[in-house]
Formats: C-alpha cells, sequence, structure tokens
C-alpha cells in the first residue's frame, strides 16, 4: 500500500478491470482515461492499456455513438440536435457522431416526434394559446427537437384546434 492509502495496480490488473469496466456497457474514450487516472496509472501505461482495448474490440467510440444514438432516441425520446450535443460532450468524433445518427431511420424520427409533439399538446393545460405554444415548443426544443420541426408542427396543431 502506498502512504496515501491508494491501492496500486500493475498494467495487468488494471488491464483486466478496464476490460470489465468496458464490457458493462459502451465507453467512450474519455470515461476509459478517466478510469485510468483514478487507478493512478502513468500516461505511457494508459496509452498501452487503451491500445490494447481498442485492439480486442473493448473499447469503439463508432460502436459507442451507434449505440448511444439509437437508445436516447428509442428509450428518452430525444431529438438529433440533443443527441449531437450529448456525444460532442462525451468527446466523440464528428464522422462518429453521423456514423451513429444514421442509426435513426427519418420515418421512425418523425413519427416519434408527431407522437410525442402531439401528446404533449393534449397534456398541456393552458387556456391561452400563445403559452401553451410556448410551452410546448420549449419542451420539444429541449429534447432536441429541430425548431423548423417544431415551428411546423405548432402551426398544424394551432389549425386543427380552431
Amino acid at each position: 500500500m502506498r502512504p496515501d492509502n491508494q491501492k496500486t495496480y500493475t498494467v495487468k490488473e488494471a488491464t483486466v478491470k478496464l476490460m470489465q469496466f468496458c464490457a458493462y456497457r459502451e465507453r467512450t474514450h474519455k470515461e476509459v482515461e478517466e478510469k485510468l487516472k483514478k487507478l493512478n496509472m502513468i500516461p505511457a501505461a494508459q496509452e498501452q492499456i487503451i491500445i490494447q482495448l481498442m485492439q480486442e474490440n473493448f473499447l469503439n467510440e463508432e460502436r459507442f455513438a451507434k449505440s448511444f444514438a439509437r437508445g436516447k432516441f428509442r428509450i428518452k425520446k430525444w431529438g438529433k440536435k440533443r443527441i449531437i450535443n450529448e456525444l460532442k460532450i462525451r468527446g466523440i468524433s464528428p464522422r462518429n457522431i453521423q456514423t451513429g445518427l444514421k442509426e435513426i431511420s427519418e420515418t421512425d424520427y418523425l413519427k416519434t416526434f408527431h407522437e410525442i409533439s402531439d401528446k404533449k399538446w393534449e397534456a398541456t393545460k393552458e387556456t391561452s394559446i400563445t403559452k401553451k405554444k410556448k410551452k410546448v415548443a420549449d419542451y420539444l426544443q429541449y429534447r432536441g427537437w429541430e425548431s423548423q420541426l417544431i415551428f411546423e408542427k405548432l402551426a398544424d396543431l394551432i389549425t386543427n384546434e380552431n
């Protein structure tokens, strides 16, 4: 044990630990680097472990981007803008972000957008049409849906309401 009571790891031990970490769910390079820093691995060892994880396909950013985009769209009903921003925050390359977005079919994307827009419109109990429109627009923008889609949909909903 080191004086600061922090366990030290050999490269082999840290590699096994990181393999388990990556096998649990998809990880980004950034998450793996942070985990290695917490394990107090020196930069040379970090690089060696990351290369091994990539070679053995435990770490694959393209796969992460695809899985993330699919999951956040299907489960959380996020729009592309939110997915792109979240992937950027996680340090994913623009090329991998575009690859991830290809996992979402345009048909499913629009169908989901219309479903959640209609549902939110119906659920919003607001007598003023202007306030209702703003609440629904804010909700959809927060979820990452494109402004153009939102404005077209709101115009359509208002027309159908009258």
